[in-house]
């Protein structure tokens, strides 16, 4: 063999196996990240994320009254009825359940003769408590206490009044609507033999239109991107790194949320990722590229300081999982765009505090709903 044959192959013994190495780098460098194994003593030992929302924690529902225990059945709220109301009512304000108030709803009162129990004003209530996209609600002024609630039974009431919602995020009360509302306020009313006293249908529809047009101008939901550099990440190296920072299981896969701490309430918080890499049969395979940090600022209190944790969260995420922060048309996000955001927010909460709209209020949870 001379000599020239055999260095030829050597030449070619090392471009082969230069080929395997970068292959098995690149396969390396593209194998999405997974969670790190805790030794035992340091905390749970993160696993394959389940299937986000069948995990330990619940997505906080919007403008729901809160349990009485941590095991108590969720409802959707009193004012978004469909479903029945629940039997026990933790104490609080009509602030704090989310009571009828002229500020946002029509109300219609209904006098009574005499007094009517809890179980016939049950019995008479609407099938559905919705007139058209706007939720449609019944209280009763109890005897014993003095104070409006939904009809319970056991108890006594001396007047009732109904209501139903000037506007919302599918916009604002129109007439077909207001007539759906006098249509079942009405038959409620017969039921019990009370008379209903209903305000002008093209009054309450332009202040409809006018509350509908101030939530339309003053309403934000504000989302970072935050992109992966190098290495996708796999959704158990995500839930790994969003649960060191406070956030849970949300109801949908693909979904955490960082709670508040009183039960019940939104939570401050949101993460999405790719459903179908949550759902994945092999989930330590899902190459995840981007996720969403999201932030319902009307349904959030201005006390939690939401968009100031929103940035906490997204600089140490990105500085963890090495990625970058951008918005949606994937701008990187500086400092000085951050507090001007910041900036407009606190003016966007001066505004809503001055309607008696606060951000994270029963009423503006349900007005931005």
């Amino acid at each position: 063999m001379s000599s020239l044959t055999v260095a030829l192959a050597i030449l070619g013994g090392l471009v082969l196996a230069a080929v395997i190495a970068y292959n098995a780098w690149t396969s390396r460098r593209n194998t999405p990240r997974q969670p790190r194994q805790v030794p035992d003593g340091e905390g749970p030992a993160p696993t394959a994320p389940q299937p986000l929302g069948q995990g330990g924690g619940d997505e906080p529902v919007l403008h729901v009254d809160p349990p009485m225990d941590a095991s108590a059945d969720r409802h959707e709220p009193l004012f978004d009825p469909d479903l029945p109301a629940p039997t026990t009512l933790a104490g609080g304000t009509a602030e704090r359940r989310g009571g009828l108030d002229a500020l946002i709803d029509v109300i219609a009162p209904i006098a009574l003769d005499g007094l009517v129990s809890g179980d016939a004003a049950l019995a008479a209530m609407p099938a559905t408590r919705r007139a058209g996209s706007k939720p449609v609600a019944i209280e009763g002024l109890n005897d014993a206490t003095g104070q409006w609630e939904p009809p319970a039974a056991g108890q006594r009431y001396r007047a009732f009044q109904a209501g139903v919602q000037m506007a919302n995020r599918t916009g604002a009360l129109n007439e077909i609507e207001f007539s759906e509302f006098t249509v079942k306020a009405s038959a409620f009313a017969d039921a019990i033999n009370g008379t209903p006293q209903f305000p002008e249908m093209l009054d309450e529809v332009s202040r409809a239109r006018e509350l509908d047009q101030f939530a339309s101008s003053h309403d934000a939901q504000l989302s970072f991107v935050l992109r992966a550099r190098h290495a996708a990440w796999s959704p158990g190296y995500v839930q790994q790194n969003a649960a060191r920072l406070g956030f849970v299981p949300g109801l949908l896969p693909g979904r955490m949320v960082l709670p508040t701490s009183e039960a019940g309430l939104p939570p401050i918080l949101g993460l999405g990722f790719d459903t179908q890499a949550a759902l994945a049969d092999d989930p330590t395979q899902s190459a995840i590229r981007e996720l969403v940090l999201s932030l319902d600022v009307p349904q959030v209190a201005r006390a939690e300081q939401p968009f100031s944790r929103m940035r906490e969260i997204a600089a140490t995420l990105a500085a963890e999982m090495d990625g970058v922060v951008t918005d949606g048309d994937s701008q990187m996000l500086r400092d000085d765009t951050m507090d001007i955001i910041g900036a407009d927010l606190e003016q966007l909460y001066d505004t809503l505090d001055s309607r008696d709209l606060a951000a994270g209020s029963a009423l503006a949870r349900r007005l931005f709903s």
